[in-house]
């Protein structure tokens, strides 16, 4: 017995032909294009919905779009990028346009080459890159192929659009709150960068730098302590368990990230310390579990779904006008203090 065929798929023809009008007015109505009255796009939507017609994707292609976005994300894993997405699809819930998600292969070079690639050689009409780590000639390989915005990279171009944080100002949020509330010394962990591009471009490098003018301005340069690890939940974790393993350990720790604030609250758990009772802890990025009642994480707001509707605005103004002068959003950032953070206990222990 021969399996079944499949279903013939439903063709503009067929649509034309429900409708009672021409392959033309179809098409008009499918590119919102200018000569299609009402009636007629009433007629012809009906008997797309009757027949449940969806246009080939490469066929649109073919006739200059695909109406498709594709956003590489660095790392799945980490909460705060789901945020920045949010933000990109809210902003075209009344458009035409999907979005794809392409994972980046945790800061791999050549993982992200391949996402970005195949999403170009499926002609999406533009692509967000977050926190990509190419390098700058690649990027504006890419930005040369296609409409493209960075987020996160704090480096400008004329062929691309940036939008970011100010992690440097976000970095001081955090140093003012924990010396204000007493402590001086307050340790970093940082994301471990050796490119020199990537060193003047990255949020990790930024936060970095950050942190350490914002100790020598409240005269702290002695106390200055960076560990650099990973932006991961074991990046904090191990960068915990080095930290307690100082001579004298800090009485409290600033997590570039809120992903490695989590492997920070885990290490001092497992060694038996409470927070913020023997040590403080904040994050970067305000992510939905920072707020989270158990947790309560201090951390800095850098407004994802901010960052995300930016980045969609200026990826759609750059597909209208791909001559258009680039355009660099930066946000300004604001500290969420919670329970992770109080007065140090012992300071002179």
């Amino acid at each position: 017995m021969e399996p079944p065929k499949p279903p013939r798929r439903v063709t503009i023809v067929d649509v034309a032909r429900h409708a009672q009008v021409s392959t033309t007015a179809v098409s008009k109505v499918l590119r919102n294009a200018y000569g299609a009255s009402p009636e007629m796009r009433a007629k012809v939507r009906r008997a797309i919905d009757e027949l449940g017609y969806r246009p080939l994707a490469a066929a649109r292609g073919l006739r200059g779009q695909t109406y498709t976005i594709g956003v590489m994300l660095p790392d799945i894993r980490n909460p705060f990028f789901p945020e920045i997405v949010d933000g990109v699809t809210d902003r075209l819930a009344d458009t035409d346009y999907q979005v794809f998600l392409g994972p980046g292969g945790c800061n791999d070079e050549q993982t992200e080459a391949r996402v970005t690639e195949a999403m170009i050689d499926r002609g999406m009409d533009g692509i967000i890159l977050i926190a990509p780590v190419s390098s700058r000639a690649r990027l504006e390989r890419i930005a040369s192929a296609v409409p493209t915005v960075v987020v996160g990279r704090h480096g400008h171009s004329p062929v691309y659009d940036t939008v970011t944080d100010d992690d440097v100002a976000g970095a001081a949020l955090v140093v003012r709150h924990l010396a204000g509330l007493g402590h001086r010394r307050i340790a970093h962990i940082e994301h471990h960068e050796t490119d020199p591009t990537r060193i003047a471009e990255m949020p990790n490098t930024q936060r970095a730098e950050g942190y350490r003018h914002a100790m020598r301005a409240l005269g702290l340069a002695e106390e200055i302590d960076i560990v650099s690890t990973v932006y991961t939940q074991e990046g904090g974790h191990e960068g915990a368990r080095q930290l307690l393993a100082r001579p004298r350990r800090p009485t409290a720790v600033f997590a570039g990230a809120d992903i490695v604030a989590m492997g920070v609250l885990e290490a001092l758990a497992e060694a038996g310390l409470s927070v913020p009772g023997d040590i403080s802890v904040a994050g970067y990025d305000n992510t939905t579990f920072a707020s989270f009642g158990p947790i309560s994480l201090t951390s800095v707001d850098q407004a994802g779904h901010e960052i995300g509707g930016n980045a969609i605005r200026l990826l759609l103004e750059r597909i209208a006008d791909r001559n258009k002068t680039s355009v660099q959003v930066k946000l300004s950032p604001s500290l969420v203090p919670r329970r992770t953070t109080a007065s140090p206990q012992r300071e002179g222990s």
